[in-house]
């Protein structure tokens, strides 16, 4: 026996080598590139620091396009038994998800509740549903009003002050709308829902419950809304006619084509490298009362993973949201920091010392409220998009859409409530 002692030590030797890869923990994460920047280099960087501090785990970061491709991208891969354990979608993708049984709650993976509490409760909203957190915020964003000073300066108005209601917003509008640009933009493709939910908000009133069973779109202060939308362009003439392109509108704003743009913060840090006129950043103007929808992504956890795959995400959701990586990402992107922390970190504090703009889409938290989110979502929203858009270009009247709007969301909710 003692004659095979040296095979069985190079067995042992061999093994103790092959192991380590053997444990490691490969996790796959769908993440969405939907808007400005460089973003996929500021990913790949924050796991790159990761998989250096724990070489134990590898990540896959799939980047899916916007947030309705990874969605539909991340859901086909786990229905045809590929691996992926954890992504960042839609913040409004929840109520689907839990129906779906898709993904855990935190509450199920960790017991860390001061990590679960350190995030702003207005990013949480969307993500906690029925005591349980099924998603933690990462890249989030309230709507901004971007403007451009220059040409503030040019109309003879005071460049350092925005509009805060629709009739300065109107007013404003018309001094800065010339031959060459409009006064203002606001984006309907895309997105319409979002920017819908931040012009009824301002107007006094929520398009939905907060359980995810009811739509209020034939409400009078929400037609009354998208009527107000509507006159922007058609009767007060400070916006294109028909829809407004959310993805070319950034380039729109800095090719001076208009003076004023809503759009997500996750702009603010392309709008300020690209920019070559002096430009501000505000809170969206009130009509009843301030108010922007928040917007954006959540990670969530698969359900069909092990212990040790839900672990590992864990760890590196954590990371990413840490107040260090939180303000790095921030300053990279224009997306919020998503805990009070991050900006207490050196680094956001000394950019935004320098960058005041980019306090606007934190600050407006205040004023916040739920991305517009219920069950049968996806469905629900885009006969609510397909109401405005058709509003705005006028094939219905504003009421006739929302009214068809709200008896299709009826239809798809009948079975939850």
């Amino acid at each position: 026996m003692l004659r095979y002692a040296p095979a069985a030590m190079m067995l042992a030797a061999g093994t103790a080598l092959v192991n380590p890869a053997l444990a490691e923990t490969e996790l796959t994460m769908y993440y969405p590139i939907a808007v400005g920047g460089p973003l996929t280099q500021v990913v790949d960087g924050i796991v790159a620091e990761f998989e250096e501090a724990n070489p134990d785990i590898t990540v896959n970061a799939i980047y899916a396009g916007n947030y309705d491709d990874t969605r539909i991208k991340a859901l086909s891969a786990l229905n045809s038994g590929e691996p992926a354990q954890l992504a960042v979608m839609f913040s409004i993708d929840a109520y689907d998800l839990i129906e779906q049984d898709l993904i855990v709650p935190f509450d199920d993976v960790t017991d860390d509740a001061a990590w679960l509490d350190s995030f702003y409760p207005a990013l949480m909203a969307n993500g906690q549903i029925e005591g349980k957190t099924w998603g933690v915020p990462f890249q989030r964003s309230t709507i901004v009003a971007y403007y451009n000073k220059d040409m503030f300066r040019a109309a003879g108005l005071d460049p350092e002050k925005a509009p805060t209601t629709w009739d300065e917003m109107v007013e404003m509008g018309k001094a800065l709308t010339t031959d060459d640009h409009h006064g203002l933009m606001i984006p309907s493709t895309g997105y319409p829902y979002w920017m819908f939910q931040a012009l009824a908000i301002q107007n006094g009133k929520e398009v939905m419950s907060n359980d995810g069973l009811t739509t209020y779109f034939d409400d009078p202060a929400v037609v009354e809304t998208l009527e107000f939308w509507k006159s922007l362009s058609v009767e007060h003439g400070i916006m294109p006619e028909g829809t407004v392109e959310w993805g070319t509108l950034r380039q729109a704003f800095l090719e001076g084509k208009t003076a004023m743009m809503w759009h997500s913060t996750g702009n603010l840090t392309a709008v300020k490298n690209n920019a070559q006129f002096d430009f501000g950043v505000a809170m969206l103007p009130a009509n009843e009362r301030l108010g922007s929808p928040t917007g954006g992504g959540n990670f969530y956890l698969f359900k069909d993973s092990t212990d040790e795959e839900k672990a590992a995400a864990l760890k590196l959701i954590q990371f990413m949201t840490s107040p260090e990586k939180a303000a790095e990402w921030s300053i990279a992107t224009g997306y919020m920091g998503v805990s009070p922390a991050a900006y207490e970190t050196d680094a956001l504090q000394a950019y935004t010392a320098e960058f005041p703009p980019a306090l606007v889409a934190r600050d407006q938290l205040e004023h916040a409220v739920a991305e517009f989110s219920t069950f049968e979502t996806a469905r629900v929203r885009e006969g609510l998009n397909n109401a405005i858009q058709a509003a705005l270009t006028g094939t219905k009247s504003p009421a006739e859409a929302l009214a068809e709007a709200q008896a299709a969301a009826e239809r798809l909710l009948s079975a939850y409530q």
